[in-house]
C-alpha cells in the first residue's frame, strides 16, 4: 500500500471527490435524481404559501358558505402539495437508493479487482483482514452517503436556500438576522466537525485491525486449537474490539455534542423568529398568515441547518472511508504488463527458459540476497530439479519465473541485475496473462477452493469439459477417491479442502495443473509432509504430470526428497542463492560434494 497520498487533508469532505470516476457513468440518473430532489424541495417550500392563503384567505371570510368553499379549496391545494411532495420524494428516494447500491457495488468490484492484481510484495505489508474491512465496512459507509445522506443534504440545502430567498423577499430584516445567527451555529459546528473527522478515521482503522486479527486466526484454527490458544486469541480480539469501541465512543461523544449544539441553536433560532413575528403582528406590520408563513420558513431553514449538521457528520465518516479506499486503489503494483507487450510464439513443445546472472532481494529483506549471480538454462522438454537446504533460493526461482516479483533494478552485488528469458524474450516484455497462461504450478501447500471437486480441477481451465476434467483426475491418480465421495465430483470440499487428506488435496492440485496442459510446469514437490501411502500416490501423480507429455512440456521441480528426482534430466544444487553443482544423480554422487552430503543424510539407514 502506498505510503504517500496526495490531495486533501485526511478525512476532509472533499476527499469524497475520489468517488467522481464512479459517479460519471450514471450522469443521466444523477441528473434525474436531482430534478426529483429539487421538485420535492419545491413542494415543501410551497406549504407555507398554501398555509398563508388558508389563514388569510379562508378564515377571514364573513360569509359562512363562502368561508366553507374557500377552506375546501385551500385544503385541496394543501393536499395537492402533499401528493406532489410524496410522489417526488418517492422518485428521489428510489433513484438515489439505486445510485447508492450501484456505485457501492462498482467500488467494491474495483477495489477487489485491483487488489487481485497486486504483487506478493503488497501482501507483505497489508493484512488480508484490513483489505476485507475496506471492502465491507468502508464501502457501506460510502453507500450510506451516496444512497441517503448526500441526497438528504442536497434536499435540505435546496430547502434552506429557498427559505432564505423567500425570507429575503418578504422579510429582508428577518433574513439578515437569521444569517447572523446561522454563522453563530456554523462556526462552532465546524470546530466540532474536525474532531469528529479525526475520530471517525481512527475508529475505522481500529475496526480494520479487529478484522485483520479475526481473518488471520480463523485461517489457522487447527494451530490455535492444538496450542490451546483459544482463550488467548479471544482475549487479543477482545482487546482490539475494545479499542475500536473506545474510539467509537469518543467519536459518538463528539458527534452527540455537535448534534446537541445544533438542535439547541436551531430551537433558539425558531423561537427567536416566532417572537419577532408575534411582535410584528401585534404592531400591525404582519398579518396572521404572514406570521405563519414566516415562522414556517424559519422552521424549514432551521430544520435544514440541523439536518445538514447531521449529514456533515456522515460526510466526515464517509470521507475517511473513501480516503482509505482511494489509498488502496492508488497503490501501484511494481509488477505490471508492458504497454506494448511482445507475444510468445504458439508451440506444442516445452518452453525454453534462461536465467542470466540474476540478482534478487525481497522488498521486505533488502539487505539479504535471495539470489546472487544465478544462471540457469532449461531446454524445451527438459526436466530439471532444484535441490538444496531451506533458504537456498529455490522458491524464489519459481516466483521470479512467474514474475510475482521483478528482479532488482539496482542490484547491490552486481553491475547488472540480470534478466530472465522465456523463448529468448525477456519476461518483462511479455504480458503477465500470456506468460502465466503458459505456466502450470503445483505448490507445496495445495490450495483448495470452497467449491466442488469438479470446479476445483476446472480452475486450471474454466472452459474444459467434464470428460477432460475426468481424464486429468485419472492422470493425477485422483479419479478413484473423487468418485468414492458422497456426491462424486460434485461433492463440496469445504473451506480450504478441510474434508480431504493432505495427499488428496495435493492430487487435486496436480490434476488442476495437468488440465491446464502448460508448456512449462513448476512443481514445488509436496511429498515431504505426507504419510508413506499418500506420498506414493502423489509421487505417481507427479511422475504422470512430468512424463505423460514428454518433450511437450518443460518441467522445473523443487525437490525436498532426493529419491523423487533421481531420474531428472538434470539436478541443480543451490546454496545461499547460488548454483554450486549441477548434473545427473550418479554424476553428483561421484563428485562427492554438497549433493553427495545431502544424499548421505537422506539415504543413510
Amino acid at each position: 500500500m502506498s505510503d504517500h497520498t496526495h490531495g486533501p487533508p485526511q478525512g476532509a469532505p472533499r476527499s469524497l471527490s475520489g468517488l467522481l470516476p464512479f459517479l460519471r457513468p450514471y450522469r443521466a440518473r444523477i441528473a434525474l435524481a436531482m430534478v426529483f430532489l429539487v421538485l420535492a424541495a419545491g413542494a415543501t417550500l410551497l406549504f407555507p404559501v398554501a398555509l398563508r392563503s388558508l389563514i388569510d384567505g379562508g378564515l377571514v371570510q364573513s360569509d359562512r358558505g363562502a368561508q366553507m368553499l374557500a377552506l375546501r379549496g385551500h385544503f385541496f391545494a394543501l393536499f395537492g402539495v402533499a401528493v406532489a411532495l410524496g410522489v417526488f420524494s418517492a422518485a428521489r428516494f428510489y433513484m438515489v437508493s439505486w445510485l447508492g447500491e450501484r456505485i457501492t457495488a462498482d467500488l467494491r468490484n474495483a477495489v477487489y479487482s485491483h487488489v487481485l492484481r497486486q504483487s506478493p510484495a503488497f501482501f507483505e505489508s497489508t493484512q488480508t483482514g484490513e483489505v476485507l474491512s475496506r471492502l465491507t465496512t468502508d464501502t457501506t459507509l460510502v453507500q450510506t452517503v451516496v444512497g441517503s445522506s448526500l441526497s438528504m443534504g442536497l434536499r435540505n440545502a435546496v430547502m434552506g436556500l429557498g427559505a432564505l430567498v423567500v425570507l429575503a423577499w418578504t422579510h429582508p430584516y428577518v433574513m439578515t438576522l437569521v444569517l447572523m445567527v446561522v454563522l453563530l451555529v456554523v462556526l462552532p459546528a465546524t470546530w466540532f466537525g474536525r474532531r469528529v473527522r479525526r475520530l471517525s478515521r481512527a475508529s475505522q482503522d481500529r475496526v480494520a485491525d479487529s478484522s485483520a486479527i479475526a481473518a488471520e486466526v480463523l485461517n489457522a484454527i487447527p494451530v490455535v486449537q492444538s496450542y490451546t490458544a483459544e482463550q488467548r486469541e479471544a482475549a487479543r480480539f477482545d482487546r482490539s474490539t475494545d479499542e475500536a469501541f473506545q474510539t467509537a465512543v469518543r467519536r459518538s461523544r463528539a458527534r452527540s455534542m455537535l448534534v446537541a449544539f445544533i438542535i439547541i441553536a436551531n430551537a433558539a433560532l425558531v423561537l427567536w423568529g416566532l417572537y419577532q413575528g408575534t411582535q410584528a403582528v401585534m404592531n400591525g406590520k404582519l398579518s396572521a398568515g404572514q406570521l405563519g408563513q414566516a415562522a414556517l420558513y424559519v422552521a424549514i431553514f432551521a430544520g435544514a441547518v440541523a439536518v445538514l449538521g447531521e449529514v456533515y457528520g456522515d460526510l466526515l465518516r464517509a470521507a475517511g472511508a473513501t480516503e482509505r479506499l482511494m489509498e488502496l486503489l492508488a497503490s501501484q503494483s511494481p509488477v505490471a504488463s508492458p504497454a506494448q507487450p511482445a507475444l510468445l510464439p504458439s508451440t506444442d513443445r516445452g518452453l525454453s527458459v534462461r536465467f542470466e546472472n540474476v540478482n534478487f532481494h525481497y522488498p521486505s529483506r533488502p539487505t539479504q540476497a535471495a539470489l546472487q549471480g544465478f544462471c540457469l538454462e532449461l531446454q524445451p522438454g527438459e526436466t530439471v530439479a532444484l535441490v538444496g537446504a531451506s533458504g537456498a533460493g529455490k522458491t524464489t526461482v519459481f516466483q521470479l519465473l512467474q514474475r510475482f516479483y521483478d528482479i532488482d533494478p539496482d542490484a547491490p552485488d552486481s553491475p547488472s541485475p540480470g534478466r530472465i528469458c522465456v523463448e529468448g524474450m525477456d519476461i518483462r516484455r511479455l504480458a503477465l496473462d500470456d506468460l502465466r497462461g503458459r505456466i502450470g504450478t503445483v505448490p507445496q501447500d495445495a490450495v483448495i477452493f470452497s467449491a466442488s471437486a469438479l470446479e476445483n480441477i476446472r480452475y486450471g481451465r474454466p472452459d474444459a469439459t467434464d470428460t477432460e476434467v475426468f481424464a486429468a483426475a485419472r492422470d493425477a491418480f485422483a479419479h478413484d477417491f473423487l468418485q468414492a465421495l458422497p456426491e462424486g465430483y460434485a461433492t463440496f470440499l469445504g473451506e480450504r479442502g478441510v474434508r480431504l487428506s493432505g495427499g488428496q488435496r495435493q492430487r487435486i492440485a496436480i490434476a488442476r495443473a495437468i488440465l491446464k496442459n502448460p508448456r512449462l510446469l513448476l512443481l514445488d514437490e509436496a511429498t515431504s509432509a505426507l504419510d508413506a501411502e499418500s506420498e506414493r500416490m502423489v509421487q505417481a501423480a507427479l511422475d504422470s504430470a512430468m512424463h505423460s507429455h514428454a518433450g511437450q512440456r518443460t518441467t522445473l521441480v523443487i525437490a525436498h526428497r532426493l529419491a523423487t528426482v533421481q531420474n531428472a534430466d538434470r539436478i541443480v544444487v543451490m546454496e545461499h542463492g547460488r548454483i554450486v553443482e549441477q548434473g545427473r544423480h550418479a554424476e553428483l554422487l561421484a563428485h562427492n560434494g554438497v549433493y553427495a552430503r545431502l544424499a548421505a543424510l537422506q539415504f543413510a539407514v
